[in-house]
Order: structure tokens, then sequence, then C-alpha cells
């Protein structure tokens, strides 16, 4: 993995993976990956492609794919590929389409696609398309997809992992409505679901995830210098999680974040307006 900062190795603690339970767990399953043409789900499909499984690579950039696809396989895993837009009602019903067709059904989803956005609501006004496109990957289609293949993960009493963030347990911070409205959505629609399919014998994960160095945080020119997670350590913590069966997994300080989220909402909500108008904004 890349060489952490002290603050880095404070905050983000290493991640034991054990190979062995690992490949025991995920032996002859099929396994979908969303997002997986870079950053966390390109390096899980990394991770799992060591093992005896069948992955389901999707992202929009169908060429990459292919790339990743042929080094993966060079190691015996078995991979199928297929290009999408999943904010495209068209495009995803095709995909769906394409994962029943797979033999024996599917038995892991790791629900890792997402947009991020960071604009002010006054450069917005004329932008209603930015919420309804990041409503559309970021809640509208995993829940499509999950739906359609809860009856298959039943079936095959599978394991649902949701990548999610530290920003639905946290005050929401100016400037990115359209992303923390949409996955605080997804979070709270996924672990209101959560019992339903356990009852049905479907594992469920979510992981809380924080700053993560990938390409959807660079053209945010702040991040590039605050302290982040790399991709490779939060796909060993998502694979870790599918032979460890975990409910939830967090960063050790978030609590520390939510309780200063809940007693500090206030003096937040008085002070960050002051803040704004001093930056002009």
């Amino acid at each position: 993995m890349p060489a952490y900062t002290l603050w880095e190795n404070m905050l983000f603690w290493p991640t034991a993976l054990d190979e062995g339970k690992l490949a025991a767990a995920v032996a002859g399953k099929t396994i979908l990956i969303t997002g997986a043409s870079s950053g966390i789900g390109e390096q899980l499909a990394y991770v799992l492609g060591r093992c005896q499984v069948h992955l389901l690579l999707v992202a929009r950039r169908e060429e990459k794919l292919r790339q990743i696809k042929a080094e993966i396989e060079r190691d015996g895993a078995r991979v199928s590929v297929f290009g999408a837009d999943l904010r495209d009602p068209a495009q995803l019903e095709a995909f769906l389409a394409f994962l029943h067709e797979q033999s024996g059904g599917i038995d892991i989803v790791v629900s890792n696609a997402g947009l991020s956005i960071r604009r002010p609501i006054m450069d917005s006004l004329e932008r209603y398309h930015d919420f309804t496109r990041t409503m559309a990957i970021n809640y509208f289609a995993p829940v499509k997809i999950l739906l359609s293949l809860t009856e298959q993960l039943a079936r095959n009493k599978g394991q649902i992992v949701n990548v999610s963030t530290i920003n639905t347990s946290l005050l929401p911070l100016p400037y990115w409505a359209a992303y923390q409205a949409s996955k605080a959505a997804f979070d709270t629609w996924f672990r209101s679901a959560a019992p339903e399919w356990s009852a049905k014998g479907i594992a469920t994960t979510s992981i809380y995830l924080p700053l993560v160095r990938t390409p959807m945080i660079l053209p945010t020119t702040a991040y590039r210098s605050m302290p982040a997670m790399s991709a490779e350590h939060a796909a060993r913590l998502i694979a870790k999680s599918l032979y460890t069966k975990r409910t939830t997994i967090r960063p050790w300080w978030l609590l520390g974040g939510e309780l200063a989220s809940l007693f500090g909402r206030g003096l937040w909500e008085r002070l960050l307006p002051r803040w704004l108008r001093k930056r002009g904004e």
C-alpha cells in the first residue's frame, strides 16, 4: 500500500487481511462489484482476483474494465465485465438482464459505484440535474439492483456490502448538498432493509469510509493535502468483511465525531453562516 503520513497512520489503523480465510469464504462464488474501473472497486477486484471466484465488474469505462479483466485472469479468477452508465435507465435495465443470465445467480454484491459533487447552492440554481444525476447513481441505481437480486441472494445465502461514508453520521457540510443527501438516503434505505434481508439469510455490511484517495476527490483541490485512506486499504477492509461478516465497519474515531455533531449542532449552525459571510459566499 502507499506510504501514509504520521496523521494517516494514526487515523487509519492497519487492516490484517487473512487471505486464507478470504479464499475459503469466497471460493466458487459470483461477486458483483459496481464502480470497478478505478479507485476502491478496481483495487478490490485485484484482491479478490487472487481467489477462485467469478467477478462481475461494471462501470462506465468498458475498455478499462477489459484491461483489469486481462490482468486478473492471469491469476486464475474468472472475470466478466459490463460497460454501463447506471444512471441511464436503458443501460441499467440491460445490466440487470446481464446479471440474471449468470448461472447460479449472484452470491455477493459490493455496492461501490458513486458520484461526488461539490457545488454551492447559489451555483446550483440552474443545475437541478446535479441533484437528479447524483441521486440516480448513489441511490436509485443501487436500490434497483438490490431489489432485482434479493431473491437470488436469499437462495444463495449471500452478502451485500454497502460502501458508504462517514458523512452519513456527521453534521452535513456546505457545498455538498447533492452528495450528502444521496448517500444518506441510500444508507437509511439499506439499514432499513437489512433486518428483512437478514431474516432471509442475507448478510449485510455497511462500511463507513473516511476520505479515500481516489480519482473522485481530485476535482476538490483542498482534499489533495488532507489525510486520506488509500484505495488499497479500503479494498482490504471490504475484502475482510467477506469472511468476518461484520454488520458495521467504521473508523475508530467516528464516535467522537458523532458526539460532536450531536452536542455541537446549535453552535455549528450559528457560527457557520458567519464564517461563510466573511468569505463572501
